[in-house]
């Protein structure tokens, strides 16, 4: 796959099928992910790779801790949760073309829950990426995590694997400290779904509209 078309046609998936990925390709994706570029080359990335009997045990106990203690879901890390506007707009207009695709109707709490915990399942993937980084490291370095993600996300296009980038981890993240046994000294930052897609779901017709290069580029040409 050319690198344009692996741009153009990932997306992230919601829905995928148990078809097994096997470890020595996910090693390959992390060792190709590995060449993106840091500041000053200090390449602050870490990730917990959970398939199997661990990725179901992580999954069954942030369920269950979800239920129990609904109002746990806090980041570990100080992140802004402002959003104004156009920014406000974007967002919402994905989450309607989502929950239509997938018949949930404005205002249905519970249906909405269920689907939100649907990320805590890696949306039924068979292998989950967990990103956490050094809590010394300061913001440019989770830059560097988001190059080292992107990079992932193509080279798994270009196996024809499909990925989902998840902040939803960030949340109930004492549950998944405990369960993959990750260092109090590192900050649990996102995960991420990886799988083949399962083309016959919905949800993964949603098409994410993007803003043209005129409304967040300034020239300064000459």
């Amino acid at each position: 796959m050319e690198l344009s078309d692996a741009l153009r046609t990932r997306r992230s998936v919601r829905a995928f099928r148990p078809d097994p990925v096997p470890r020595a390709t996910v090693e390959a994706l992390l060792a190709e992910a590995a060449l993106a570029p840091s500041g000053t080359n200090v390449q602050p990335w870490k990730v917990h790779v959970v398939a199997g009997a661990t990725r179901d045990r992580l999954v069954a106990e942030v369920l269950a801790h979800r239920e129990a203690n609904p109002a746990d879901a806090a980041p570990e890390f100080p992140r802004s949760a402002k959003r104004k506007e156009p920014y406000v707009t974007r967002m919402r207009t994905l989450g309607k073309a989502m929950y239509g695709l997938i018949g949930i109707p404005k205002g249905d709490a519970a249906a909405n829950w269920a689907q939100w915990g649907r990320n805590y399942k890696f949306f039924d993937a068979p292998v989950g990426l967990i990103f956490t980084i050094d809590k010394d490291l300061g913001p440019m370095s989770y830059l560097d995590v988001g190059l080292f993600m992107q990079s992932f996300m193509l080279a798994a296009a270009d196996r024809g694997l499909s990925t989902c980038a998840q902040g939803a981890w960030n949340n109930y993240w004492t549950v998944t400290r405990r369960v993959l046994n990750v260092p109090d000294e590192d900050y649990i930052v996102c995960g991420l779904s990886l799988g083949y897609a399962d083309e016959s779901d919905p949800v993964n017709t949603l098409v994410a509209e993007r803003e043209p290069v005129e409304s967040f580029t300034t020239w300064h040409w000459g």
